[in-house]
C-alpha cells in the first residue's frame, strides 16, 4: 500500500510551510500561542493537549512520562475481583502498543490474535479503537505481515506504534513499515476519506487510511526486525524514525542512503525533509521514537540514532543538524549479540525545559549489559559529546535499558532491562535510591498524582511514591506481561497487559476476570 506520488518539497518549500504553521495564531484549528508567550514554538502551543487526554506516546511532545493534571488514581486494585476495575477488553495474544486517548476513543496496537473479524485470519498487525466511556470494540485497522518475513517484520508482535492523534485524524506506523494517516472513525461513519482509496478491508469495523507512505517502496528503508516508530506532531510536521537498519546477517546495513529521520506533512503525507544520519554506521535497528524541544531560540527535532548518537535537526525549515550527542564512551566497542559495550537507542528522549533525557540499550534479547543515562544540554551546537554533557549516570550503577524516563519536580525516575528503578537528582545526577522489581521491565515509569507506576515482564504493577525517599505503596498483580507504560486520563489508569486492556478507577466493580 502506498501513495500514488510521495513528493519531497523543496528546502524553500518546506521552511515556508512549516514557519506559516508553527508560528501562526492557531494550529490546526486548536488555540495556539498568545502574543504574550515569550516561547510561541513550546510544546505546549506546537500541540495543545486538554486536560483528560493523552493523545500520544508521552502524552506532549517533550514525550516526559508525566501527566501533571490527574488525580484521585488508585494506587491498588483487584483484576480477579474487579475491585477498581472499570472495564476490560480483549487485545490480542501480544500487546507493546501504548494506549493514546483523545475525542472520546482508545487507540493500541496489538496482533490479530483476538480475531475481532472472524473473517480476517492469520497474524496481522492491528490498531484497535475502543469507546472510552465503556471499553466498547469500534473498529480496527489490519496490516497484513510483509513476505520477506522476520528480517523486517516479526512474527506476533503486531503493530508496536503507539498512534498520535488529532483533529479526527490517527497517524502511526504500521508493522509493513508505512507512516499511516487514518480517520479516527473508521468506515463506521460510511465514508472512505482522504485520497487513499486502497484500503484491503473495508467492513464497518475496519480502519479508513486518508494517506499511506510505504517507507520501504517510496524510500528504500530497510527495517530490521520490525518498524515501531510513535509519532510526533509539530505544528503541521509529522516526525518519524523510519526504523532503518541492517540486513539479515547483523553487520550490512543495505539502504545506508535511505532516510533514517523524517518530517512529513501530516496533511498530504509529503516529505519535508529528510536525513540518513547514522548512514552506514546503524549497528541494529533504530527502533526509537522522535521528541521535541524548543531551546536555544531553536525549535528541535530530537531523534535517537541506531548509531547511538542523538541528534537534533531544525524542524521548522529544512531539517538542518543542530547538533549531535555520542551517548557512549569513547572506547565502547560494538560486538554482536549484545557481546560488546557499544550501545544503541532505543529509548525516547525526553526534552524538559533546556535539556534532553536519553539512556541507551539494546535488543532485549541481547540481555544484560552496561548503560547509560545522560542529562544534555540542548542549547548547544554541532558535535556537544563533551560540551553538552550536564551529568552521565551508567556503567556498573545502570544497565542497558528501552524505557524512557520520567522527569517529576527535582526528580529523575529511569528502569533498567534488569528491573531496577533508578531515582535520581535531576540537577546532578546523583543517585537517591535503587527499587528493584525483581523482573525484566521494557515499559517506563509513569509519574502521576504523587505515585510512580511501572510494570514488568512478570506481570505485576509496582506502585511507589514519587518522593527523594524510597517508598513502595504496592505491587499489583495482572496476571499477564505488561510490556507497556501506564497512561493516565480523566482519573482513570489505563495498562495494556499482553492480551487485555484495563481501565482502572478508584471506586469502579467490574467482573475483570
Amino acid at each position: 500500500m502506498s501513495n500514488p506520488k510521495v513528493i519531497r518539497l523543496s528546502k524553500v518549500a518546506a521552511l515556508f510551510a512549516l514557519l506559516y504553521c508553527g508560528c501562526s495564531a492557531v494550529l490546526d484549528g486548536e488555540k495556539a500561542a498568545t502574543a504574550a508567550d515569550p516561547k510561541p514554538l513550546s510544546e505546549a502551543n506546537v500541540f495543545p493537549v486538554a486536560d483528560g487526554e493523552s493523545p500520544m506516546w508521552g502524552r506532549t511532545p517533550g514525550r516526559n512520562m508525566v501527566n501533571p493534571t490527574e488525580k484521585g488514581l488508585p494506587y491498588t486494585w483487584d483484576v480477579k475481583s474487579g475491585k477498581n476495575i472499570k472495564w476490560v477488553a480483549t487485545l490480542g495474544s501480544q500487546s507493546y502498543g501504548n494506549p493514546v486517548i483523545r475525542g472520546g476513543k482508545i487507540f493500541v496496537g496489538t496482533n490479530n490474535g483476538a480475531h475481532r473479524n472472524p473473517e480476517i485470519k492469520g497474524d496481522k498487525g492491528v490498531i484497535m479503537c475502543f469507546q472510552e466511556e465503556d471499553g466498547k470494540f469500534l473498529w480496527q485497522a489490519v496490516h497484513d505481515k510483509l513476505e520477506a518475513g522476520r528480517v523486517n517484520d516479526w512474527p506476533e508482535q503486531g503493530v508496536c506504534s503507539s498512534p498520535v492523534v488529532q483533529d479526527g485524524r490517527v497517524y502511526y506506523v504500521s508493522n509493513r513499515a508505512e507512516i499511516i494517516c487514518a480517520d479516527a472513525e473508521g468506515f463506521q461513519d460510511g465514508e472512505n476519506d482522504g485520497p487513499y482509496k486502497s484500503e484491503k478491508y473495508t467492513s464497518q469495523i475496519d480502519g479508513d487510511f486518508i494517506w499511506v507512505v510505504d517507507m520501504m517502496e517510496d524510500l528504500g528503508v530497510f527495517p530490521h526486525n520490525l518498524a515501531t516508530c510513535s509519532p510526533v506532531v509539530v505544528g503541521d510536521a509529522l516526525l518519524i524514525v523510519t526504523s532503518n537498519g541492517v540486513e539479515r546477517n547483523h553487520i550490512d546495513v543495505p539502504s545506508p542512503r535511505a532516510p533514517s529521520f523524517l518530517a512529513v506533512n501530516k496533511n498530504t503525507g509529503e516529505i519535508l525533509w529528510e536525513s540518513n544520519a547514522p548512514g552506514k554506521k546503524i549497528l541494529h535497528g533504530q527502533w526509537g521514537a522522535p521528541s521535541y524541544v524548543y531551546a536555544g531560540g531553536r525549535a528541535q527535532a530530537i531523534m535517537p540514532g541506531g548509531d547511538g548518537w542523538i541528534y537534533s535537526f531544525d524542524v521548522f525549515g529544512d531539517g538542518k543538524e543542530i547538533w549531535k550527542f555520542d551517548c557512549n564512551p569513547k572506547d565502547s566497542v560494538w560486538k554482536l549479540h549484545g557481546r560488546g559495550t557499544r550501545n544503541s537507542l532505543i529509548a525516547t528522549p525526553v526534552c524538559v525545559d533546556d535539556r534532553v533525557y536519553i539512556a541507551v540499550g539494546q535488543d532485549p534479547e541481547h540481555g544484560e549489559g552496561p548503560g547509560h543515562l545522560y542529562s544534555i544540554d540542548a542549547t548547544k551546537t554541532g558535535d556537544i559529546t563533551e560540551s553538552g554533557k550536564i551529568w552521565h549516570y551508567g556503567d556498573k550503577d545502570f544497565g542497558r535499558t528501552i524505557a524512557t524516563v520520567a522527569v517529576a519536580d527535582d526528580l529523575v525516575y529511569a528502569v533498567d532491562l534488569s528491573g531496577f528503578l533508578h531515582c535520581l537528582d535531576r540537577a546532578t545526577g546523583k543517585n537517591h535510591w535503587v527499587h528493584d522489581t525483581l523482573a525484566a521491565v521494557w515499559g517506563s515509569p509513569m509519574v502521576v498524582d504523587g505515585k510512580v507506576y511501572l510494570g514488568d515482564e512478570d506481570g505485576d504493577i509496582s506502585v511507589l511514591k514519587h518522593s527523594k525517599k524510597l517508598e513502595v505503596l504496592a505491587e499489583v498483580e495482572m496476571v499477564n506481561s505488561v510490556y507497556t507504560t501506564a497512561v493516565a486520563a480523566r482519573s482513570i489508569l489505563y495498562i495494556a497487559g499482553r492480551t487485555r486492556l484495563f481501565a482502572i478507577q478508584e471506586g469502579a466493580s467490574s467482573n475483570a476476570d
